[in-house]
């Protein structure tokens, strides 16, 4: 398994305990798109009942990296608030714990905790196979490919070249520039004729 990044508004209570839970069995991040000072005491109070220490968290903004890097997006009933994940994305209609009393606050834990047990238990295969940051390169790659190439090449040559080149990049951390440098080399390619070996060879 990949990466996961569970996304809430202020980062600083339901998508904090979701990464501290997930993080038991594989890597998880969590952000916000308006991060809070600190995390919320009764969260960390919660969770020390667990033996999950979040007293040193802090809240994160979310940033273009992360959501890039994610092979698996969840966000937490914040809405329209909450930025988009290109990859899939799950929404999980988690009461906010803010403001809220120790036993809310346990409830809520519980209900975050099944819920991250249940998405390992019937997602892993599927975020582990971490498909969906690669289709999500590819849809944006082709378009491109096809408008400068469409005329002179079949679109499963395009297609295979795309494919093939992309697959280099599947475990790179850090993807901003992936579709830039992978059209660039497709481009390359496609113009010397050099793409059906790199096809043949992926």
């Amino acid at each position: 398994m990949k990466y996961v990044l569970f996304v809430c508004t202020q980062n600083a209570g339901r998508s904090q305990m979701a990464e501290a839970f997930f993080e038991r069995h594989a890597p998880a991040e969590s952000a916000g798109q308006e991060p809070a000072a600190g995390v919320h005491p009764t969260v960390v109070e919660a969770m020390a009942e667990l033996g999950i220490d979040l007293s040193g968290k802090r809240p994160k903004r979310l940033d273009l990296e992360m959501q890039i890097h994610a092979d698996w997006g969840v966000t937490l009933a914040c809405g329209a608030r909450c930025p988009y994940v290109p990859t899939v994305v799950e929404e999980w209609d988690v009461s906010d714990p803010a403001g809220k009393g120790i036993e809310e606050v346990r409830l809520i834990r519980d209900e975050i905790e099944y819920r991250v047990a249940n998405l390992i238990d019937r997602r892993a295969d599927e975020i582990r196979s971490g498909a969906t940051p690669h289709r999500a390169r590819l849809e944006r790659l082709l378009p491109l490919l096809a408008e400068e190439f469409g005329a002179s090449h079949a679109p499963e040559e395009i297609r295979a070249c795309a494919d093939a080149i992309l697959s280099d990049y599947d475990e790179v951390p850090i993807r901003t520039h992936v579709v830039t440098l992978a059209r660039r080399r497709a481009a390359e390619c496609l113009r010397t004729g050099g793409c059906a070996a790199v096809a043949g060879a992926s």
